[in-house]
C-alpha cells in the first residue's frame, strides 16, 4: 500500500519512475516483498520556453492503474484482519472448552 501512495503521490513529478511490490515466497513458507522499479519512460511534452523548443518527461504513473491495484491491497488488508478475528475467536472457544 505504501508503494502505492508513493506513486500516486509522485504522478505530478516530472521524470518520477513508479515502484511495484511483489510478493514472493520466501523460506519457511513466508512472505518476501520485492520492490521493484519499473523504469518505462514516461509520455514527454513539448514546451516553447526562452526562444526554444524543450523536451520534458512525465511521471510514467497511470492513475488507471494505481486506483485499482490500491482497491485490491485494501481488500486483502481487510481479508486477512477477518481471518485473524476469526482465528482469535476460534481459540478464545478452545479455551473455554478446555476450561
Amino acid at each position: 500500500m505504501c508503494v502505492i501512495a508513493n506513486n500516486i503521490a509522485n504522478v505530478n513529478t516530472d521524470g518520477f519512475k513508479k515502484s511495484r511490490a511483489i510478493l514472493e515466497q520466501g523460506r519457511h513458507n513466508r512472505v518476501r516483498v520485492d520492490i521493484r522499479h519499473i523504469d518505462t519512460p514516461g509520455p514527454c511534452i513539448y514546451e516553447w520556453s526562452q526562444g526554444r523548443m524543450t523536451e520534458r518527461e512525465l511521471s510514467n504513473v497511470n492513475l488507471a492503474e494505481e486506483i485499482p491495484q490500491l482497491m485490491i491491497t485494501q481488500r486483502c488488508y481487510e481479508a486477512n484482519l477477518r481471518m485473524i478475528k476469526t482465528q482469535s475467536e476460534i481459540l478464545g472457544k478452545i479455551i473455554d472448552i478446555k476450561s
